[in-house]
């Protein structure tokens, strides 16, 4: 069954526009798992953009609460990281200038590095995960690395479909990588740039077993409110295909 995850990372970014303590993410955490979210994701950026370290801490202690912690490689994050203890983690690549992650971690470049940063955490018991381009070739370099799960860049596909341009191309790119992870026993999730149109297009790939959404669930809720957007994204994502 394909599972939600809702990134929360904009309810800290709401709050740390006052500088205040509303609206508190430790919340949303347990107000969106009881809406229907499968687990939460929150990025602990190097430069602490919008979740803090006692959010993260906080939010890693609530019972029965699936959190999916992404990481850049920076020392002192993994170690926090380490420390707190996730259920999960996802390596994800980071610049400082960058307004959002614009794409998939270089992973032949940083094999060896990685490979070291994913062992830590499985010495710990926290599954790991990838951030990656749809690249055969970063599939097989996953392998090697030794991660449980690749959560593959899905931003070109939906700016071509948000723009009205051919995506075919693109979305057999995504499902060629999600079949070849499937046959090496790799997890396969998918993120980034997702809205309703291009979950309900990624769905019909059997082999993505899970959907981090974020922004546009956020966005839309300020309209809508987040239990209509959360209920609406699960009907998509568990629609039979």
């Amino acid at each position: 069954m394909k599972r939600l995850g809702v990134n929360i990372d904009h309810i800290a970014t709401l709050r740390n526009a006052r500088g205040e303590l509303h609206p508190d993410p430790v919340l949303a955490s347990r107000f969106v798992r009881k809406l229907g979210a499968d687990s939460i994701t929150i990025h602990l950026r190097e430069d602490r953009r919008h979740i803090k370290d006692l959010d993260a801490k906080k939010i890693c202690l609530i019972k029965n609460l699936p959190v999916n912690l992404e990481i850049s490689t920076n020392p002192k994050i993994v170690k926090i990281a380490l420390k707190i203890k996730p259920n999960f983690i996802c390596i994800v690549p980071e610049n400082r200038k960058e307004v959002t992650t614009e794409g998939g971690l270089n992973l032949k470049r940083n094999k060896l590095k990685i490979k070291k940063i994913i062992s830590q955490f499985k010495k710990k018991n926290i599954r790991t995960s990838l951030f990656i381009n749809p690249s055969i070739n970063d599939i097989k370099l996953s392998k090697k690395i030794g991660t449980d799960c690749v959560e593959i860049h899905t931003g070109r596909l939906a700016n071509l479909v948000k723009s009205k341009k051919k995506y075919l191309n693109e979305f057999n790119r995504i499902k060629s990588c999600s079949n070849l992870a499937n046959i090496l026993s790799i997890e396969v999730h998918a993120g980034h740039g997702l809205d309703y149109k291009t979950t309900k297009i990624l769905s019909k790939i059997k082999q993505i077993k899970e959907f981090n959404i974020g922004h546009y669930i956020i966005g839309e809720s300020v309209f809508y409110g987040l239990k209509n957007v959360i209920k609406n994204f699960k009907t998509i994502i568990k629609k039979k295909k």
